[in-house]
């Protein structure tokens, strides 16, 4: 007999992963997150491969037999961590920044690791920084194990509210509170201020209202700040809450103070992860790829599909995405 239950597309969770210490992290930090969801884990590595130039030093060049080995690694830890999850390595064929946003296009959350080099001229690193402004789902960066205790600060600018309900859903999900914080300018004259200040508390009290029910769930702490405090208030966030959200976009004075942030390395504190959310809903930005197929250049087909409360990928033990791959 025919199903007559209708059949919910479930998008993965993907996470990048370079070697690094910090891929790490965010290996385990995107297998919770795919549990949580009741999704499947796609672990993305880029390797090199045609596509890189022949190097003018004697610096050994990584083969595709290393990049499946990290990724044989990286797959076995998400394993261990989360025993029931369904996790599927993806070798990709193509630059990481590239690859990884390929997936974006049909990921429900994308996660990379914190470049922990105090030398960059970026804290963040290239690839994180390019998925920050490009990425069509929200984007999950690691920075060390998560913290266990502490809020979740969300930055309020007064636009969409789809960041302010996603940081609401995750102190709801950890069972914390969420503090909101916004931005005023203070003016020259007294009364000038006091007028600034209480436009500012109404339109952080708008956005908080356009979120409905979602109050009730979560107790929320209210904080304005004014502009010679953001690089402050950025830095105490980052290393007493559990989880900042931030909204995508080259203008956002949170994500601008998070790039000049350093991290781990250059500050001797665990840093708490960074969700940035893209500004755009993804039914109004452009399609991309077919539906519940991975996007054009991609060679994995079929639907990411959950029954039951339990996801399904095709079956394959690797998966090789990017332009000319088999």
């Amino acid at each position: 007999m025919n199903s007559i239950v209708p059949v919910q597309e479930k998008l993965p969770v993907v996470v990048g992963v370079d070697g690094t210490s910090a891929a790490l992290h965010a290996v385990d930090l995107a297998a919770a997150e795919a549990a949580h969801r009741c999704a499947p884990l796609v672990v993305a590595h880029a390797w090199p491969g045609r596509h890189l130039e022949a190097p003018k030093s004697r610096m050994t060049v990584p083969g595709r037999a290393e990049g499946a080995h990290l990724l044989d690694l990286a797959t076995r830890r998400a394993r261990q961590s989360e025993p029931h999850l369904t996790v599927v390595p993806a070798l990709m064929d193509e630059g990481a920044a590239e690859g990884l946003l390929r997936w974006s296009a049909r990921a429900c959350l994308l996660v990379v690791g914190h470049r922990d080099d105090t030398s960059a001229h970026h804290g963040w690193g290239s690839t994180a920084s390019y998925l920050a402004h490009h990425s069509t789902c929200p984007l999950l960066v690691s920075r060390g194990s998560v913290p266990s205790r502490g809020p979740v600060i969300v930055a309020v600018s007064g636009g969409r509210v789809t960041t302010l309900v996603q940081a609401y859903e995750a102190a709801a999900y950890v069972g914390g509170t969420l503090t909101a914080v916004h931005v005023w300018r203070p003016e020259h004259s007294a009364a000038d201020d006091d007028a600034g200040r209480a436009a500012a508390e109404g339109l952080l009290d708008a956005a908080l209202n356009a979120c409905g029910s979602l109050q009730s769930s979560v107790p929320v702490t209210r904080l304005l700040i004014s502009e010679a405090e953001i690089a402050y208030t950025v830095e105490r966030a980052a290393w007493r809450g559990r989880l900042l959200v931030v909204g995508m976009g080259h203008k956002g004075w949170a994500v601008e103070a998070l790039y000049r942030s350093g991290g781990v390395a250059s500050t001797g504190r665990r840093l708490c992860p960074v969700l940035l959310v893209p500004s755009v809903p993804r039914s109004l930005k452009p399609h991309v790829g077919g539906e519940g197929e991975i996007p054009s250049g991609g060679h994995l087909k079929g639907k990411y599909v959950a029954a039951g409360g339990r996801s399904a990928l095709p079956d394959a033990s690797s998966i090789l995405i990017g332009p000319g791959g088999s």
